[in-house]
């Protein structure tokens, strides 16, 4: 796992990805690759959860809580584990 899963997006390198469900709380994410049956891939994209879509891990407990397109949603562990993400960096402002 990068730094930027464990920091919630502080810095990794922008190729790093691993499963939606071994990202800490907090962090925001981009979707890089639905790993699921086409059918829930589809679903999946229908209800916002597509590629290169920006989420945040809100909770994490028997499911996943994540906020896309300005709603929350719940998935089961098992979805998340087959969907890759990688992390968002920050932008670093120098005054």
């Amino acid at each position: 796992m990068t730094a930027a899963f464990e920091a919630a997006g502080e810095s990794a390198p922008a190729c790093a990805c691993c499963p939606l469900d071994q990202v800490r709380t907090g962090a925001t994410v981009r979707i890089r690759r639905l790993a699921t049956a086409p059918e829930v891939s589809q679903r999946l994209r229908e209800i916002g959860f597509g590629e290169d879509q920006l989420i945040r891990l809100v909770a994490k407990s028997s499911n996943l809580i994540c906020q896309v397109c300005n709603a929350r949603l719940a998935l089961s562990n098992a979805v998340a584990a087959q969907i890759l993400v990688e992390p968002v960096l920050r932008p670093t402002f120098r005054v």
